[in-house]
């Protein structure tokens, strides 16, 4: 059985630190554990009670309260009473949580804090792939740069001739599916790793170090489903992104 890291847990809610690679939801398409299968043998959900007349999207989706990509790490939200499920699902909807992720970018991103508004949305030719697109869905992310860095050490593996990467803290002030990924690629500082959006070549060599899309959820900050009480969750830095961080 899968195990994964428990960072905050009570009698309504928990939060976990998803290892890179694990799938959140399951789907025909995914071979494999997924966090879905994980929630409902540890919510005790039975598949089969799932009452697919009412759509109750509490047991359906195991209580999972939102999403991150297969290859992102760190803080995902889940429900354990579908009051509370409601609840989180309106704090994200409302812009009542705040997220911070950490990912490591192509280049020399300057100024060193800035805001990326643009519309994201599916493309129309590559229904797997998002992008910056006419009557996209408006969309923020506010960034800081933490640290600059050649990996020298790595580029002899790539093949590259010091290349310089930044340490990036990226704020998302809107949810939008592939947001952060698309932002970066945007401004030209794809995030390393990333085989949808940093390129085909570039993602090639970037796959002989970097063994993912390099983002990282690191901090969230909600409001407690039934106190209200501000609750901050902390991820820890996974170490294949740790070793990049040099």
């Amino acid at each position: 059985k899968m195990n994964l890291p428990i960072l905050f847990e009570d009698n309504v809610f928990l939060a976990i630190n998803k290892p890179p690679g694990i799938v959140v939801n399951r789907a025909e398409s995914v071979k494999g554990e997924t966090v879905q299968d994980w929630a409902e043998d540890k919510l005790t959900i039975n598949k089969l009670t799932i009452n697919k007349l009412t759509h109750d999207d509490f047991s359906s989706r195991a209580g999972i309260v939102h999403r991150i990509d297969k290859e992102t790490s760190g803080i995902l939200l889940i429900a354990k009473t579908p009051e509370s499920f409601v609840e989180l699902q309106r704090q994200f909807k409302e812009r009542i949580i705040k997220k911070t992720y950490l990912a490591i970018v192509h280049g020399e991103l300057k100024p060193e804090e800035g805001e990326v508004r643009a519309p994201v949305g599916r493309l129309p030719w590559n229904r797997e792939r998002f992008g910056i697109v006419p009557g996209g869905k408006e969309s923020v992310t506010k960034y800081k740069c933490l640290k600059y860095q050649i990996s020298s050490l790595l580029a002899g593996k790539a093949g590259i001739t010091k290349e310089k990467f930044t340490l990036v803290e990226l704020h998302p002030e809107t949810g939008r599916t592939h947001q952060i990924r698309v932002h970066m690629k945007y401004i030209n500082h794809p995030i390393l790793g990333d085989y949808l959006y940093a390129g085909r070549k570039t993602s090639r060599d970037d796959r002989m170090w970097a063994p993912r899309v390099m983002l990282h959820a690191q901090k969230l900050v909600c409001m407690h489903p039934i106190t209200g009480t501000p609750i901050e969750i902390v991820a820890p830095i996974p170490d294949d992104m740790n070793s990049i961080i040099i």
